[in-house]
């Protein structure tokens, strides 16, 4: 059929254009495409080899019709709708950011854009989790001794800190348990 034909010469002219990726994941440190990257790039090429795009929504079912303009053979890609829960955002923001990045992973299908970098930057790695920092030699030997002057039931105080014991709190809590302790001798 000519709509594959066309969607083939799209594809490899889509691919020869030096697009630049504006999108940045600073949580993962990689850059992507963002629709607008791309989009008017992809519609002037549409545009050349006769090609349409209509993109609909359904509850469930984002979907783009690539139509041959001249013989009205079509292509057609669905993906399943997600949701979205912006905060701050009327429920019609979420519909619309649900709607952007479906129109944009369809395009991605389409045009068969490869963002490899945000699988690798999310996948693979085997680095540890930081380790947390416990309390030292001195600051448990100083929080034992308040413990030590106060009536403080020491299962009651671990239970609250979520720990099993002393020695297993971290750094991190440290001031405030002293504090606490402290509290009770005054």
């Amino acid at each position: 059929m000519p709509v594959h034909k066309k969607l083939n010469e799209a594809r490899i002219a889509f691919h020869a254009l030096p697009l630049k990726k504006s999108g940045h994941n600073t949580f993962a440190g990689y850059k992507y495409f963002e629709l607008g990257d791309f989009v008017i790039p992809a519609l002037r090429i549409f545009n050349d080899v006769g090609l349409c795009a209509v993109i609909s929504f359904s509850e469930t079912t984002a979907s783009m019709h690539i139509v041959d303009v001249e013989d009205g053979s079509q292509i057609i890609i669905h993906s399943p709708m997600g949701s979205a829960n912006l905060k701050g955002c009327h429920e019609i923001q979420n519909i619309g950011a649900c709607e952007t990045y479906s129109t944009r992973y369809l395009w991605t299908a389409a045009l068969c854009i490869v963002e490899h970098d945000a699988l690798d930057a999310t996948t693979g790695k085997n680095e540890p989790a930081p380790r947390a920092k416990f309390i030292s030699d001195e600051q448990f030997a100083e929080l034992q001794a308040l413990v030590d002057q106060t009536s403080t039931d020491l299962v009651l105080l671990c239970k609250h800190y979520k720990i099993s014991a002393l020695r297993e709190l971290q750094e991190s809590r440290f001031d405030a348990v002293k504090s606490a302790l402290e509290k009770k001798l005054a």
